[in-house]
């Protein structure tokens, strides 16, 4: 395939109206999403402006309301639902050899000690858990444990540590 003049003119004039690279392959037709934008690169055509981000959320929020359409709840308020319930209920201990589809798959103690075993509750749809354990596999996105230097110890501890 090579870039005709007809065609790099074609691809300036779609690259301007704010038409995808999928969309300027589909039209010119013979070449590919990623020549598209390899071209464009090489011609130091300007990025795109309009992304899907640069919509605020008010504004795709209204529109969804308009058209009649059900958001679905996001995955942060998803658990948040399950925090809010307090009634779990109780555990239906079981071995390895006892786990089916709809047991919770939550390890209980050691493998190499003769008490260890699952925790046997119904777990949700599409999961491996109950939702107890729900919470404590699955954290909220971009949430890391704080971690801090050993020399940035809480002053009881280093009262406790200096009395030793």
């Amino acid at each position: 395939m090579s870039w005709t003049e007809e065609k790099v003119a074609k691809l300036k004039e779609l690259w301007g109206k704010g038409n995808t690279a999928s969309q300027i392959a589909e039209i010119i037709g013979g070449i590919s999403r990623n020549a598209v934008i390899g071209k464009a690169h090489r011609l130091n055509l300007s990025a795109k402006i309009k992304t899907r981000t640069a919509i605020s959320s008010q504004n795709f929020e209204n529109s969804i309301e308009q058209k009649g359409i059900k958001s679905n709840k996001g995955r942060k308020s998803k658990f948040k639902s399950l925090i809010i319930e307090k009634d779990f209920e109780p555990e239906n201990p079981k071995h390895l050899e006892q786990l089916d589809e709809s047991s919770c798959k939550w390890p209980i103690g050691h493998p190499d000690e003769s008490s260890f075993y699952f925790c046997g509750r119904s777990s949700l749809k599409d999961f491996s858990y109950c939702k107890l354990h729900l919470l404590y596999a699955y954290q909220p996105k971009g949430k890391k444990e704080e971690t801090t230097d050993k020399e940035e110890a809480p002053d009881f501890i280093k009262e406790k540590i200096q009395s030793a």
